[in-house]
C-alpha cells in the first residue's frame, strides 16, 4: 500500500497513475486524515482515515466523478468535526442501518442462525408473520413499541382466537429475542432497549392455555381402527391409501410425532434389526427404538412397494407426507372418534402408564427429555430392554383393534372411580384378574 503526499485537486486525482496491484492512497498536505483510494481497476474514491476509540477508521466518502475534491473536502471536514466531538460516524451509520432492520429481514437472518428448527416450526414462524402480523413485516424492528404489542395481542384474540394470539406472540418475542442478542449499535449496545414483547408478561396478559388432555378411549378402538382400514378402499388411489392408513397406526404404535414419522426415510428403518432410527427430533436427541412385531410386518410389507425415499411420501410419491387433513377427516367420520394427530402420541402413552410400564421406559420410547432427573442419569435404556414394552404395545392394540383387549389386559381403577383414561368402566384390577 503506497502512499503519496499531495494538494488533492481535480488534477492531481485524474493524473495519478494506477497501481499494478494493491492500491496506492493520494494523502491531502492541507487536510489531514483526507485522501483518495486508487485501485488497479481505475477507480478513485474519496475517503477518511482517523483514529477512533484506539482503532483507524476508514470511512469512504464517494467516488470522484460523482463528488469533485472541494465536495469531498467539505464532506471530510464534517466527518473529522464529528470525530473532534467524540462522535464515530462509522458507528453511528451501522446503528442507522441496524434499527432500520426489518421484521422480515430479521426473520432471515433468524433462520440463518437456527438451522436446527424444524420445518414445522419455521412453517409456524412464517405463517403468523403473513398472517398475524403482515403489516408489520416492513416496519423496523426499533419501532415495534409495547404498546403496539398490547393492541394487536387484544385485536387477535379477538378475531382468531386466544391460542392463535399467544403463538404469535411467542414467535414474535423469539424473534425480537433473537434480534437483541444479534444487531448492536457498533459499540456493543443492542439497537433494541427491550423486548417489546414482554409487556404481556408483566402485565400478565398471557392466555392461560389448558393441555390438552384428548385420547381415544378403549372402546373406540376397534371403531378407529376399521376406519383406518377402510382408506385402503378402491375409491382412495391404492398406493395413498395404504400410505395413510399405515402412517395413522405406526403413529398409534409408537407415540412418535407427526413430523417425525412423516419424514421417515427407509434408511432410517433396520428390518434386520427391527429398529428404527431418528435423528431430527424436537428435543435434539437422536433416537433408536425396537419395533414391535405388528409394526415391522406393516414396514416389511410397505418397502416391499414403495419407491420413494420416504416410508410415507406424499401424493407426488417424492417429498414427504404433509398434514393429511382430508383423509383423517374421513377417519373421525366413519368412526365417530374425534381426535387429532398428537392424540395418538397421547394415546400410546396412556396405554403404555395403563400396562405399567416403568416411567423411565416410557420416556425413552417416546423421548421424552430426563436431564432434570437425577435418577433418569443412572439408568441406561437400551433397544433390547426397551423391546417388551414396545411389544406388550403392540399386542394390547392388535386386541383392541377386534374388540378384545378389554378382557385380557387389565387396567388398575382408583376406588370409586367411574372410568379410567381409557374408558374403561370402574371394575377393579383384582376383579379383572380374576376372570
Amino acid at each position: 500500500m503506497a502512499n503519496q503526499w499531495v494538494r488533492i485537486s481535480k488534477t492531481t486525482v485524474e493524473n495519478a497513475p494506477l497501481p499494478e496491484s494493491g492500491q496506492v492512497f493520494l494523502r491531502d498536505i492541507d487536510l489531514k486524515g483526507f485522501a483518495v483510494r486508487i485501485l488497479p481497476s481505475g477507480v478513485r474514491s474519496y475517503v477518511v482515515e482517523k483514529r477512533i476509540n484506539g482503532r483507524i477508521r476508514r470511512i469512504t466518502l464517494g467516488r470522484h466523478g460523482e463528488l469533485t475534491p472541494v465536495q469531498a473536502r467539505k464532506l471530510a471536514q464534517a466527518k473529522l468535526g464529528q470525530i473532534a466531538m467524540g462522535i464515530d460516524p462509522v458507528a453511528a451509520r451501522k446503528k442507522q442501518l441496524l434499527q432500520a432492520t426489518t421484521l422480515d429481514a430479521c426473520f432471515k437472518d433468524f433462520k440463518k442462525a437456527r438451522k436446527h428448527l424444524s420445518a414445522k416450526t419455521l412453517y409456524d414462524y412464517d405463517r403468523v408473520l403473513r398472517v398475524a402480523l403482515n403489516d408489520w413485516r416492513r416496519q423496523p424492528i426499533s419501532r415495534i413499541t409495547p404498546h403496539m404489542v398490547v393492541t394487536r395481542f387484544q385485536r387477535i384474540s379477538e378475531d382468531r382466537g386466544e391460542a392463535y394470539a399467544n403463538l404469535t406472540f411467542r414467535c414474535l418475542r423469539a424473534l425480537l429475542n433473537f434480534g437483541l442478542a444479534q444487531y448492536d449499535d457498533g459499540t456493543g449496545y443492542p439497537i433494541l432497549p427491550a423486548n417489546p414483547v414482554t409487556v404481556l408478561t408483566r402485565t400478565r396478559s398471557w392466555h392461560k392455555a389448558s393441555r390438552r388432555q384428548t385420547v381415544i378411549k378403549l372402546h373406540q378402538l376397534k371403531p378407529w381402527h376399521e376406519a383406518v382400514e377402510a382408506l385402503r378402499s378402491p375409491a382412495e388411489a391404492a398406493s395413498f391409501g395404504n400410505t395413510m392408513a399405515d402412517y395413522l397406526l405406526l403413529l398409534i404404535s409408537t407415540g412418535l410425532r407427526r413430523g417425525e414419522a412423516a419424514r421417515l426415510r427407509w434408511p432410517d428403518i433396520d428390518l434386520e434389526d427391527r429398529t428404527l432410527h431418528l435423528t431430527k427430533t424436537k428435543n435434539g436427541e437422536s433416537l433408536t427404538l425396537p419395533l414391535a412385531t405388528q409394526v415391522w410386518e406393516r414396514l416389511r410389507a410397505r418397502s416391499q412397494v414403495i419407491q420413494s425415499t420416504y416410508v410415507f411420501p406424499g401424493r407426488d410419491g417424492r417429498g414427504p407426507l404433509i398434514e393429511p387433513k382430508k383423509q383423517v377427516n374421513r377417519v373421525i367420520e366413519a368412526s365417530g372418534v374425534q381426535f387429532t394427530l398428537h392424540d395418538l402420541r397421547r394415546t400410546f402413552i396412556t396405554i403404555a402408564e395403563a400396562l405399567d410400564i416403568p416411567p423411565y421406559a416410557i420416556k425413552r420410547l417416546v423421548n421424552h427429555k430426563m436431564s432434570d432427573d437425577v435418577t433418569a442419569g443412572y439408568i441406561v435404556s437400551d433397544v433390547e430392554r426397551l423391546r417388551r414394552p414396545a411389544q406388550l404395545i403392540g399386542d394390547f392394540l392388535e386386541r383392541a383393534f377386534v374388540g378384545s383387549a378389554r378382557d385380557i389386559i387389565p387396567f388398575p381403577v382408583a376406588a370409586g372411580a367411574k372410568s379410567d383414561s381409557l374408558g374403561n368402566g370402574g371394575e377393579s384390577w383384582s376383579k379383572k384378574r380374576s376372570r
